[in-house]
């Protein structure tokens, strides 16, 4: 008699199911229940600065410095740039000569008001004179201490040309260039401050359901991204009370934003409400001729429709009921 074989297909099948029993020995059983889950909507959201500072000019004069680019990162109180006032420094010296003849005013009024102090000593000259001559030294004195103050004020003026960044941040639009004449508030730089936030603009239909303190998902980096992967988490910090041309905006925190570009989009995802559905773990999955299957406690294998991924389970859309028993490895 010839040796007995098995076709090709029955072969395969005989393992399949050898391979199902051994699997059913060691398998776990999970009754599928319809649960309530958070229904969430992809929405597109834009990085924007918490706050956005404005570095203006104190003094109007020239721009004779600009000590940062477009992308720099500043501290608080750093310089950025400078602007000069050239009439400053005429109305400086101008001071400079005036206080100088002062002086000399003073050094005269204080030699005569020795003299009669000494005079008035030994009784040769009168009160009158000794007054008239004190008086003159205090009038020198106080013109002297007045010039100087102005010079200081001056000075101050000068000083203020010295731009500087009023927080830390990054570095957003500089619309001045060296050499332009810019007036007292002028915008010499924008900044983007340290900390930035997700800005959802909504639906109004979806007001109702966004609070303070919520939880949202945040997509991986780019708009193109694989169902629920690498998604990071964020809280709502504010909703503003007005809707703007039907839409409510509100500001998510989220930690590691700071090498985002300002204005750049991310998917966000944001509860909408509840809904029903039935989630099973995903390894009780398996893939066969590229459909996936279940298999339940009867060892029926049913065909099902996968969706969205949660945790450590995955969502079935359809192929199973409320009550169904399924089998997991």
């Amino acid at each position: 008699m010839g040796r007995s074989y098995l076709a090709p297909t029955a072969l395969l099948a005989a393992l399949i199911y050898s391979l199902g029993a051994c699997l059913g020995a060691n398998a776990e059983e999970v009754t599928i229940r319809v649960a309530p889950v958070d229904d969430l909507k992809a929405v597109v959201a834009s990085v924007e600065p918490a706050h956005q500072l404005t570095a203006r000019a104190r003094i109007g004069g020239t721009v004779s410095a600009l000590k940062i680019k477009e992308g720099d990162d500043v501290a608080g109180g750093a310089e950025i740039a400078s602007v000069v006032d050239q009439k400053l420094f005429l109305q400086m010296q101008a001071l400079d000569q005036r206080i100088r003849s002062q002086q000399a005013q003073r050094e005269k009024a204080q030699g005569d008001f020795d003299r009669a102090q000494e005079l008035f000593r030994r009784g040769v000259y009168t009160k009158a004179l000794f007054d008239q001559a004190k008086t003159a030294l205090d009038v020198a004195d106080r013109n002297l201490s007045a010039l100087r103050s102005d010079r200081s004020v001056i000075e101050q003026q000068a000083a203020e040309g010295s731009v500087r960044a009023p927080g830390p941040g990054r570095i957003l639009t500089i619309p001045v260039s060296v050499g332009r004449v810019v007036m007292p508030g002028e915008t010499i730089a924008t900044i983007a401050e340290d900390k930035y936030i997700l800005r959802l603009q909504l639906p109004e239909r979806h007001a109702r359901f966004m609070r303070a303190g919520d939880k949202v998902e945040i997509g991986a980096r780019g708009l193109h991204e694989e169902a629920g992967g690498g998604r990071k988490q964020g809280r709502v910090r504010i909703v503003y009370p007005e809707i703007q041309g039907g839409r409510v905006i509100a500001d998510v925190d989220v930690v590691g934003l700071g090498d985002y570009f300002v204005g750049e989009r991310a998917r966000v995802y944001v509860t909408t409400g509840k809904r029903d559905t039935i989630i099973i773990p995903r390894n009780a999955v398996y893939r066969r001729a590229g459909v996936d299957f279940v298999r339940l406690a009867s060892g029926e294998e049913v065909v099902i429709q996968l969706g969205e991924a949660h945790g450590d389970g995955v969502e079935i859309l359809s192929g199973l009921h409320d009550g169904d028993v399924v089998s997991t490895p």
